[in-house]
């Protein structure tokens, strides 16, 4: 028997339909199904198959680290707000308030210093300052505390005290001294160490202590100062680092601190409107606006209905 070629044609290709669709289990499936099977192998595209995700757990937050807040009137001596106030925290670059108390009581400002090379390579805020330059004890003095220059700070405790070590030992019998008993120092300009730390109660009565010393006072209320070398052939220029300082009725001082540990620190005297306030904060997040907020709430009026400083 013969065959046309048309037949066997057309038998192969129902073959080969019969081969890419097999027949399914009720019959030979619907007429969408195979419509859309079609369409697959017209395009050349694979068919996508949708699998259930797998649940994610979704991360822990990490603890918010605490806030050291401490606002008191000078005047009456009434603490109007706080916050962790007696609990030891990193200080940042407020440990220069209490090297600089140690440099006005045993150095002597009329002093030339040499930069050494380790001073010279301090780390983060500084000034520049090249080994061999000297400058007067009192330039340095000023530049880490309006600027904070670390690499002033490191090249002035070296003069007063021969090394780094030898003058934190001064700053730790200082601090016992003036009764600070919740206070340790390891360093003189404020870096992050394990056993480096002060509690914000402990800061207000140093800076108490401090702003009675006419000298620091008058330094830390300066929008900048000009540090000159003694041969005149250098300038640098210490511009403050305290935000609130000549923007904000009233500020005159005191100073500003940050490093990774520590967080954004402040402590601001205000005078104004008869009242005299003295603002802590540590670790403080938003610090100038948290700030502002606090020294407003600090001199409202005593018969005013504002209601107490909320976060």
């Amino acid at each position: 028997m013969s065959v046309s070629r048309g037949c066997l044609t057309g038998c192969l290709v129902v073959g080969c339909a019969l081969l890419l669709f097999p027949a399914s289990g009720d019959a030979a499936g619907s007429r969408s199904d195979n419509s859309a099977q079609v369409l697959r192998l017209s395009s050349g595209k694979s068919a996508q198959v949708k699998t259930p995700r797998a649940h994610k757990r979704k991360a822990m937050p990490r603890p918010t680290p605490p806030e050291g807040i401490l606002l008191k009137d000078l005047k009456t001596g009434e603490i109007l707000y706080q916050e962790n106030a007696d609990q030891p925290m990193a200080p940042a670059s407020l440990t220069k308030i209490m090297s600089a108390i140690v440099i006005l009581e045993e150095g002597n400002l009329d002093d030339d210093v040499t930069v050494s090379r380790r001073a010279a390579a301090a780390h983060r805020t500084k000034l520049y300052l090249k080994p061999g330059q000297v400058l007067p004890l009192r330039s340095l003095l000023k530049a880490m505390l309006i600027r904070s220059a670390n690499d002033a700070c490191l090249a002035a405790v070296e003069h007063v005290a021969g090394d780094e070590d030898s003058f934190v030992e001064k700053m730790n019998a200082k601090a016992l001294a003036i009764g600070l008993t919740r206070t340790h120092f390891q360093n003189a300009c404020g870096l992050d160490m394990s056993e480096h730390y002060f509690t914000a109660e402990e800061l207000a009565a140093l800076t108490e202590y401090a702003m009675a010393q006419e000298t620091f006072a008058a330094i830390v209320r300066e929008p900048s100062a000009v540090i000159r070398t003694v041969d005149q052939r250098k300038t640098y220029i210490a511009r403050t680092t305290n935000r609130l300082l000549g923007t904000m009725e009233g500020v005159i001082g005191v100073k500003t601190g940050f490093t990774r540990g520590a967080g954004r620190c402040l402590i601001a005297v205000v005078s104004r409107e008869e009242k005299e306030l003295l603002l802590v904060l540590l670790n403080a997040r938003h610090r100038w606006g948290r700030a502002q907020n606090l020294i407003e709430y600090g001199l409202r009026p005593p018969d005013s209905s504002a209601v107490a400083f909320t976060r």
